[in-house]
């Protein structure tokens, strides 16, 4: 089988993704008052608006339009005041009404765009635009609208495989997700790669996070994604036959997923064989898609506006008051933590793209805009407290940390009060017993030997003893420099400042 960068050497990839997230931070559904859950047990929370039992009216969500207005205004779309609700036909097993509300071809939210930063290892999949030293490039992904609807509910199949319904002893339906608040976002065919289909996905859910509208959760289904992907041949304009991958529910998924079907599509058609369009399911343990089903066209849902509810006119006021309510979104808190704190762009894209780490991050530092210190504190959130959490399995909003006693050991190791070993140790401390750092270094008597006489006079006695090294040291082997801070380190309890023991045993040794 081909690789992926063997097929882009004759084909092009063309992405689209329908990202459907649940508006789970609201306290009740799209069209009536049942609690939204993904916790309780199955059809706890159902009503006969829900069930669309005969004679139930639904009554919209005000939370849920305002929701869907600061998406739409997060992601650069214009807003639409005037659009209705339609009823989209079908019949499934887990739409107990065999219809869903949804919006027709006038969305709240529509033609936008998020503007992508790719780079490293994952501007490799792309070979048609030219990249920066850093082999990084910018692609712009449009966004044809944001639009409303309810969910569905659930289907566990009990004895299938992957959750699929082929060869199931039986099925079971959960209607606790019927009626929630909706949100279904669907890009222009502007993604030519995996790795961008990835991204977009990432950016979109930190954006949404800090807009505080989902949990964004894929583990538990309240955001997931459909890939659509075509090829065509380089050079060609005209779209090739389009495959949907449905309900993606990971990063490695989508990526994965669309990898193998652009793969698939390629091998189909350099054998002379024909793309069908269809929907197919990504199997991860197998690692292939297989069909579910044909595509159905619009006209098999028999769309038309819904009778019980009537059409939309946002006014210029209610937009307002939502643009208002609008946090600082990721890129612009990446580029104030550039601005305000020196940080590298790595590093401040890191932290600014999750919202509870980003919050972690500035009440830490306090009052103080100190670089030195905002870069140890970076240091020490992206790496040794994301260790910490990955290992807990937990979120750092999901422990009771002390964000100033992180700012405080930030500030210890910045001004070589502790080293970055005893820093680490002390974190370790800190975490377990949540115990103030100043006070762990003091109890433990660990603070660093940063005074120069007291360095000096430490060296001084070490080389000394050490005349066989001298003499490498001077007859060229400056290797021996690792031996002689080591016997400091050892005279000083391990509590010497290693980068003063290098430059006093260097400024020695030259004149010996």
């Amino acid at each position: 089988m081909k690789t992926l960068q063997e097929v882009f050497k004759k084909y092009e990839a063309v992405i689209g993704l329908e990202i459907h997230t649940e508006l789970t931070t609201l306290n009740t559904k799209m069209f009536c008052s049942c609690k939204i859950s993904h916790e309780d047990l199955a059809n706890e929370n159902t009503c006969p608006v829900c069930l669309g039992l005969p004679g139930a009216l639904p009554v919209p969500n005000k939370q849920a339009i305002q929701s869907i207005v600061l998406a739409g205004l997060s992601t650069n779309c214009d807003i639409e005041k005037d659009s209705m609700f339609y009823r989209k036909n079908y019949f499934y097993p887990d739409m107990s009404k065999n219809y869903q509300i949804t919006q027709g071809p006038v969305a709240f939210a529509m033609r936008g765009y998020l503007d992508l930063e790719v780079s490293g290892k994952a501007a490799d999949e792309r070979v048609d635009v030219e990249k920066d030293e850093d082999n990084a490039y910018l692609a712009h992904v449009g966004i044809t609208r944001i639009h409303m609807e309810e969910d569905a509910g659930k289907l566990n199949h009990i004895g299938g495989v992957d959750g699929r319904i082929a060869g199931a002893e039986h099925s079971l339906v959960d209607y606790n997700r019927c009626g929630m608040p909706l949100i279904e976002l669907v890009t222009e065919p502007d993604l030519r790669t995996p790795e961008e289909a990835r991204l977009f996905m990432q950016k979109l859910r930190s954006i949404f996070l800090t807009l505080n509208i989902s949990d964004c959760s894929l583990e538990n289904g309240s955001m997931r994604c459909d890939g659509n992907v075509s090829l065509r041949k380089r050079g060609e304009t005209k779209f090739g036959v389009k495959t949907e991958l449905k309900n993606m529910n990971s990063f490695k998924n989508l990526h994965d997923g669309l990898e193998y079907e652009i793969i698939r599509q390629a091998n189909v058609l350099d054998e002379g064989g024909q793309i069908y369009q269809e929907t197919r399911h990504w199997e991860p343990s197998n690692k292939r898609t297989i069909v579910m089903r044909t595509k159905e066209t619009a006209d098999d849902y028999r769309l038309f506006p819904d009778p019980d509810l009537a059409p939309y006119n946002l006014s210029d006021e209610f937009i307002d008051e939502v643009r208002a309510m609008l946090p600082e979104l990721p890129d612009e808190k990446r580029e104030r933590f550039m601005a305000n704190f020196g940080l590298g762009k790595k590093d401040a894209s890191a932290l600014a793209e999750d919202a509870a780490t980003a919050k972690f991050f500035e009440d830490a530092l306090a009052d103080t805009k100190d670089e030195k210190i905002a870069k140890s504190l970076a240091n020490i959130i992206l790496n040794d407290l994301a260790a910490y959490l990955n290992a807990q399995g937990a979120t750092i909003d999901e422990l009771d940390l002390n964000s100033l006693y992180f700012g405080e050991l930030a500030a210890m190791l910045s001004s070589d009060e502790i080293s970055s070993k005893q820093a680490k140790e002390v974190l370790e401390l800190m975490m377990k017993d949540n115990v103030s750092p100043k006070q762990i270094v003091e109890e433990k008597g660990m603070k660093q030997i940063s005074d120069l006489g007291a360095i000096e006079a430490l060296v001084a006695g070490v080389l000394e003893n050490a005349s066989e090294q001298v003499e490498q040291y001077k007859s060229g082997n400056t290797k021996v420099i690792g031996f002689l801070v080591g016997q400091v380190m050892k005279a000083s309890g391990g509590q010497a400042n290693p980068k003063l023991i290098n430059q006093v045993l260097r400024s020695m040794l030259e004149k010996l």
